[in-house]
């Protein structure tokens, strides 16, 4: 495991690096990357050409569409179209740690994908998403029962990268995290 002494998108050139050489060395077949504006998934793409890995293995996932309150998407739809004409998939869905719990939350105070949010996020907000982007992935059909590489961040950018089994969301618990790849040390 590698470790960067802090967090934040000046990581995020090599986090991908580790993260797809590590793809490569191990011969695992799909990658996750968390991208919300599509900066991290083009930078992917482009190192995915250097390495000589197939585009198609990429799997991009965005902040659902409203994430922010206003009925839009970050990623803009050039953005979206250049992904996917590079060959890359892109999923835009609902977030299991930010869905109907966080309007319980909202009026209630608290809820349940709170507590395990927070929990995952004692190895760090990248560790986090990387379950996340998995269970989405998973949910939609675009990964199945086989180890993949995540790559999220803490804010912008990359600086996390994880060896994760996915689940369906409603199977959080069969969830397993195999190998922490890097991540920050000072989350």
């Amino acid at each position: 495991m590698g470790y960067f002494a802090k967090a934040g998108r000046k990581n995020t050139k090599e986090t991908l690096e580790k993260a797809l050489s590590f793809v490569k060395q191990n011969g695992t077949e799909r990658i996750i990357v968390a991208s919300t504006y599509g900066d991290t998934a083009i930078k992917a793409l482009d190192i995915m050409e250097e390495k000589a890995i197939e585009a198609k293995r990429l799997v991009v996932v965005t902040h659902n569409f409203g994430f922010k309150g206003e009925p839009t998407l970050e990623m803009s739809d050039e953005t979206r179209n250049q992904i996917l004409e590079r060959g890359a998939s892109v999923h835009t869905g609902t977030m299991p740690f930010r869905n109907i719990g966080t309007a319980i939350r909202e009026t209630l105070g608290f809820s349940q994908q709170d507590l395990i949010a927070n929990t995952l996020r004692l190895l760090g907000q990248g560790v986090k998403v990387c379950v996340e982007i998995a269970l989405m992935a998973f949910d939609a059909g675009l990964v199945g029962k086989e180890d993949v590489v995540t790559v999220a961040g803490t804010g912008r950018g990359a600086d996390t990268a994880c060896v994760i089994w996915p689940a369906p969301s409603n199977r959080l618990f069969d969830v397993k995290i195999r190998k922490i790849i890097v991540k920050p040390s000072d989350w």
